[in-house]
């Protein structure tokens, strides 16, 4: 299960099968494996839970060294496929009214915008 930190939508992603389901139940947690597809699985509340990362983590993660791959190492053609034709802005938009009352907003919105 992947997503956003702190989102409420989960995704799960099933690459084998049977894939494991983590059941929570009265007693504790119990694993089941479904093996056919399609299947609806849900998720609770409990998932939304962020992990947070411990001090330790977080300097072991400083030291750690990150290797930088340029988009020619994946066979990957950044050249540009768009071109922009033209572009402009969208016409100015009409003045607004005002109204005194709820009676006088009724009437325009039913003689001159048809709306009700």
């Amino acid at each position: 299960m992947v997503g956003p930190p702190g989102s409420p939508f989960p995704i799960f992603f099933f690459f084998s099968r049977p894939f494991p389901i983590v059941l929570q139940t009265d007693t504790g947690t119990e694993i089941i494996k479904i093996a056919s597809l399609p299947a609806v699985v849900t998720a609770d509340l409990r998932l939304n839970e962020p992990r947070y990362a411990t001090l330790p983590n977080i300097m072991k993660a400083k030291k750690k060294k990150v290797d930088t791959k340029d988009a020619a190492d994946y066979g990957v053609d950044l050249a540009a496929r768009n071109t922009v034709e033209e572009v402009y802005e969208p016409p100015p938009r009409a003045a607004g009214i005002l109204v005194d009352d709820v009676d006088q907003l009724v009437d325009k919105l039913k003689n001159e915008a048809s709306v009700l």
